[in-house]
């Protein structure tokens, strides 16, 4: 498989690139856990079905010291007790915030509420900043058909 284009060889897509990442990095210097992070990307990822990101991410993730036994529950997170009530109610909030289109309200209040007993609020900013940034890079993975399995850790900086 091969990606319909190469998204960085092209400048004006580059370029976008090159802005979203400098978003990222405001999120990743935030006080909202690394490991909270990664759990979040890779839960996204499986919901929009981006293999890019989902390969990236759990590679990410494992090269950091996640356990693998973490890594291949976050789909089936509400089943496990593996997680913490702060991770639960962020991923919580990934999903209802990834399926917007699924639900007539958005996120709920429940949810929003229950984020904010465990995160203050640039931890909230980071957490919905998160959320949005890779649901973007989520669909220009799978517009583009990026294919997956080749992420090193540390590939991109």
């Amino acid at each position: 498989m091969d990606a319909r284009f190469h998204y960085y060889g092209n400048t004006v897509a580059a370029k976008f690139a090159k802005y979203i990442n400098s978003a990222g990095k405001v999120v990743s210097d935030s006080s909202l856990p690394a490991a909270t992070q990664e759990l979040v990307k890779i839960r996204a990822s499986q919901i929009n079905g981006c293999a890019y990101c989902t390969d990236m991410h759990t590679k990410d993730a494992a090269h950091a010291g996640e356990t693998s036994v973490r890594l291949n529950l976050v789909a089936a997170w509400r089943e496990t007790t593996v997680f913490t009530d702060a991770e639960r109610a962020a991923l919580e909030l990934t999903e209802q915030g990834t399926r917007i289109a699924d639900a007539a309200g958005g996120v709920s209040d429940e949810v929003w509420a229950n984020a904010a007993k465990h995160y203050d609020e640039d931890q909230l900013a980071a957490l919905v900043s998160l959320i949005a940034l890779i649901n973007a890079y989520n669909r220009m993975n799978v517009i583009i058909q990026q294919p997956a399995g080749d992420y090193q850790p540390g590939q991109w900086g």
